[in-house]
C-alpha cells in the first residue's frame, strides 16, 4: 500500500506513545525511533509530545520536572504526570509516575534475575489509562492529540480502549517486532478492569492469554512496521509469529516504513565518541579510528588485518548461534574480531572463552555502551549482522555511513537497505547472504575478506556507496504525516476496527 500525500500543511497535534524513547531511557531500536522520529516530525513544524513511563533513569535525565495532577479511573494507586524535555530538543516529554510501577532501577522490562517484571501487564495497563485521560484531555493538560501514535506491545491497550470512545483522536501502531507481545494470563483482564466488550477472539484474547499487542493491531485505525520487507513477510506464517491472519486482514492498513537514522547521533564528520573524525571526502580518519579501537582493546595494532565487528543482542534471533558456529573457523585466519553486547547467557559464556582461547584476534564485551558503540562503527571494517529476522534494523544503517561494510542476511529492513555486491561494484555497499546457516554466514563473510584483500579500490568504491546513501529521518517522518492523513479519515469515517 503506498502513502498518500498529505492534503494540508496545518499542523497536527501528534501524541508519541512509547515505553523508551534515546537519551531518556533505551533498550534497542524502539529507543533510538523514539527519540528520532519525534524530532524530525518537530523540524517538520508538527506540535508532538512524547509519553513514557517514569522510570528512574528517565526521571533523572529529563531535566527540570514539573507536576500535572492526573487522577484514572478504576485506578487505586496514585499517579502523577511530570512534564520535562526530551534533551537537547523543545520536544515536551509527560512521564506517568506510578512509583510501585516504575520507580525501579535498570531494564524497563526485565528484572535483576533477566525475566520479566512479574507486574507487567498491571505496569503498561496503568500507563495506558494515562495515556487514554490525556488522549481525551481529561488530565488538566488543556491540550488534546489529533493522533496517538503507538509503538509496540507496550502501548497496545490504547487504541484497544480508543475504540470504546466517540469522539475520538485517530490512531496509529507501530510494530517495532512482532516476536514481544504482552501476553499475560486472562484473568489479568478482569484484574485490569478492561471494558468485557474488549474480550474475545475479535478482542484481545489471543489462546486464552491477554494480548496487549493485539489491542494494537486489530483497533488502531493505521498500521505500520519499520520496513516494506518486514510488512510484507509478518503476514506469513514464517514470520508471523501466529498474528498473520489478523494481518492479512488487515493489510489495507499496514504500511511499511523504513525506520531512518538519526544523522546528528551518528555521523562521523562530527562524532564526538571518536579519536578522529572523517567523511566521504576525507577517509584518512577512519585508519585512526581503526588504530585507536584496537589499541582500546587491547588487539595488536595491524592496519592491514581486516577488524570485524558485531554489536546487538546475544539471542538467536540476531543469529548468534550462526556467528558462533563460524567462529572456530574464521578466527583461524588472520583477522580480528570485536564484539558488544549481551543477552543468553549461554551464548555469553561462549564468546568469552573464545575471546579468552585468541586474546590477539578476539575482544568480547558483554553489556553495552554507546559510546564504544561508536567506536566499533568507526573502527572496523566489516561488520556481521546475521539475523534470522531483522524488522529494520538500525546498525548496518550506520555501519554504511561509517564506510563499514555490512555483512547481512536477506530479510526486513537488511534486505531493504544493503545492496549485495553482486557483479556491480557501481551500487554494491555489503554482502547479502540467504539461506540462515553457518556455510551461507561464512560463504558470505569469505567473499568480503576477499575484497577486502586483493581489490582496494572496489573496497573503496563500496565504502563511498555506502557513505552517500540516505536513510534520513527526514524522509520516514514525510511518510508518517500521510499516514496520519489516512488515520484521521478512517477515524472520521467511524471505520476504526476493520
Amino acid at each position: 500500500m503506498t502513502p498518500k500525500k498529505s492534503r494540508t500543511a496545518k499542523a497536527k497535534k501528534i501524541l508519541f506513545v512509547t515505553s523508551e524513547a534515546h537519551p531518556l531511557i533505551k533498550t534497542g531500536g524502539l529507543g533510538d525511533v523514539s527519540g528520532a522520529l519525534p524530532t524530525a516530525l518537530k523540524g517538520l513544524k508538527q506540535d508532538i509530545r512524547i509519553i513514557l513511563p517514569a522510570y528512574r533513569d528517565a526521571m533523572q535525565r529529563s531535566g527540570p520536572l514539573k507536576v500535572v495532577s492526573l487522577s484514572l479511573q478504576q485506578d487505586p494507586h496514585s499517579v502523577r504526570l511530570l512534564e520535562g524535555q526530551l534533551p537537547s530538543t523543545k520536544i515536551p516529554v509527560w512521564l506517568v509516575d506510578s512509583p510501585q510501577h516504575f520507580d525501579r532501577p535498570g531494564n524497563p522490562y526485565l528484572g535483576p534475575d533477566g525475566h520479566d517484571w512479574p507486574d507487567n501487564a498491571a505496569r503498561f495497563g496503568t500507563f495506558a489509562k494515562a495515556v487514554i485521560a490525556v488522549a481525551l484531555n481529561q488530565a488538566g493538560l488543556d491540550w488534546q492529540p489529533d493522533i496517538i501514535h503507538c509503538n509496540d506491545w507496550q502501548s497496545g491497550l490504547v487504541p484497544a480502549l480508543l475504540s470504546t470512545v466517540t469522539p475520538r483522536p485517530a490512531t496509529l501502531f507501530t510494530i517495532h517486532n512482532l516476536a514481544y507481545q504482552g501476553l499475560f494470563p486472562a484473568a489479568q483482564f478482569l484484574e485490569l478492569g478492561l471494558p468485557p466488550a474488549l474480550w474475545g477472539m475479535e478482542g484481545l484474547e489471543f489462546f486464552g492469554q491477554l494480548s496487549f499487542i493485539k489491542g494494537g493491531l486489530l483497533y488502531a485505525d493505521m498500521l505500520t512496521t519499520v520496513s516494506p520487507t518486514y510488512a510484507k513477510e509478518i503476514c506469513t506464517p514464517a514470520f508471523g509469529c501466529h498474528l498473520d491472519g489478523l494481518l492479512r486482514r488487515r493489510a489495507e492498513r499496514l504500511v511499511g516504513i523504513l525506520n531512518g537514522a538519526n544523522y546528528n547521533e551518528w555521523n562521523p564528520a562530527q562524532d564526538h565518541h571518536l579519536a578522529q573524525p572523517y567523511d566521504i571526502e576525507a577517509l584518512q580518519g577512519k585508519a585512526a579510528d581503526k588504530s585507536a579501537l584496537q589499541r582500546e582493546l587491547s588487539l595488536p595494532r595491524a592496519p592491514g588485518v581486516p577488524l570485524v565487528g558485531f554489536i546487538g543482542r546475544l539471542v538467536e534471533q540476531k543469529g548468534v548461534d550462526l556467528l558462533l558456529a563460524v567462529m572456530g573457523e574464521l578466527l583461524q585466519q588472520e583477522v580480528q574480531v570485536v564484539i558488544l553486547g549481551s543477552g543468553n547467557k549461554a551464548y555469553e559464556q561462549a564468546l568469552v572463552a573464545l575471546a579468552d582461547n585468541y586474546p590477539q584476534r578476539c575482544h568480547v564485551k558483554i553489556g553495552f555502551s554507546e559510546a564504544l558503540a561508536h567506536r566499533i562503527e568507526a573502527g572496523v571494517d566489516l561488520f556481521l549482522m546475521p539475523s534470522r529476522y531483522e524488522p529494520c534494523g538500525l546498525n548496518q544503517i550506520y555501519s554504511l555511513r561509517y564506510g563499514t561494510l555490512p555483512v547481512v542476511r536477506r530479510t526486513g529492513g537488511l534486505a531493504d537497505t544493503v545492496t549485495d555486491i553482486g557483479a556491480d561494484l557501481d551500487t554494491a555497499t555489503g554482502f547479502v547472504f540467504d539461506d540462515p546457516t553457518p556455510a551461507a554466514l561464512m560463504s558470505a563473510i569469505q567473499r568480503a575478506l576477499t575484497l577486502y584483500g586483493n581489490n582496494p579500490q572496489g573496497w573503496l568504491k563500496m565504502m563511498r556507496n555506502g557513505m552517500a546513501s540516505d536513510y534520513s529521518w527526514q524522509r520516514s517522518a514525510k511518510a508518517y504525516l500521510a499516514l496520519y492523513e489516512q488515520a484521521l479519515a478512517h477515524a472520521g469515517a467511524g471505520k476504526g476496527h476493520q
